[in-house]
This record gives structure tokens, sequence and C-alpha cells, in this order.
């Protein structure tokens, strides 16, 4: 019920199918990069994708395979200490993601625009934990 003196209004947005945008959206602010070994990445890949609601944010890997790299949100760097990994900070410098990998010699293991601005630090310190718990298990197995 409309009542004397107010008014109502109604917006509708347009959605372009994916298929027809020109880029997939990047984030225009810097990011943080987590690095880890490239065998408990992939471990906390597979867990994250697993995990219900848990989503993951871009992953590089380098060509030589032996790191992957999570981006995560500006200032993460200034409280990590999830041992086996480093998190290196961008200081503000803007780093765009782009389709094409921002550092020469890596690729995108997921690329921006196919997964999640960035990974939550908490969720991926806790997939890293869980991977790193796998791994010695199988290790412990042989």
């Amino acid at each position: 019920m409309v009542e004397a003196g107010m008014e109502t209004s109604q917006s509708i947005e347009v959605l372009t199918p994916t298929a027809e945008r020109s880029e997939p959206p990047v984030p225009e602010a810097g990011c943080d990069l987590v690095t880890v070994p490239t065998r408990q990445g992939l471990e906390a890949v597979d867990i994250l994708r697993r995990g219900a609601g848990d989503a993951v944010g871009p992953v590089l890997h380098d060509d030589g395979g032996d790191t992957l790299g999570f981006v995560v949100p500006p200032g993460t760097a200034a409280a990590w200490d999830v041992p086996g990994s480093t998190c290196t900070e961008t200081d503000g410098r803007g780093l765009r993601l782009n389709p094409e990998p921002p550092v020469e010699g890596s690729d995108w293991l997921l690329p921006p625009g196919e997964a999640d601005l960035a990974t939550d630090p908490a969720v991926l310190r806790a997939a890293l934990g869980e991977a790193a718990r796998l791994i010695e298990a199988a290790d412990n197995c042989r």
C-alpha cells in the first residue's frame, strides 16, 4: 500500500552475459601475495574449492613449478605468520590483476575473472594448515 505523498521507484539492472563482456572484472586496488610450495598450494586449492562457501581468489604458479601464489587482500602481509609461506605486500602500488600474469615466468592456475577477487586470509591459513597435515600424513604412509 502506498500512502499519499510517498514515492516508490523500481530499478532494473541489466546484466550482460559473461560471453559478451570484453574482459573479466579485476580489482582496482592493490593486493598481497601469499607464496607457498607447489604441493602444499595445490592441496590448499583443492581444499578451498571443496569447502562449503569458501572461495579461492586468483592463484599464480611459476613456470618452474616450485611455488603457487594466492592473491589476498592488501594489508595481509602485516600479520601473516604461517610457517613455510611468505606474504609479499604491494605497499599500495596499485597492482592490477589483468588476465596476463603480473610476473614474468609465471602463469595463472586460477585467473582473475574465474575466481573471487582475493582469497580470505583466515580461510587460506586454515586450508594451508590442513594441506600440510595431509601431506605429512601421506609422506608418513610411505
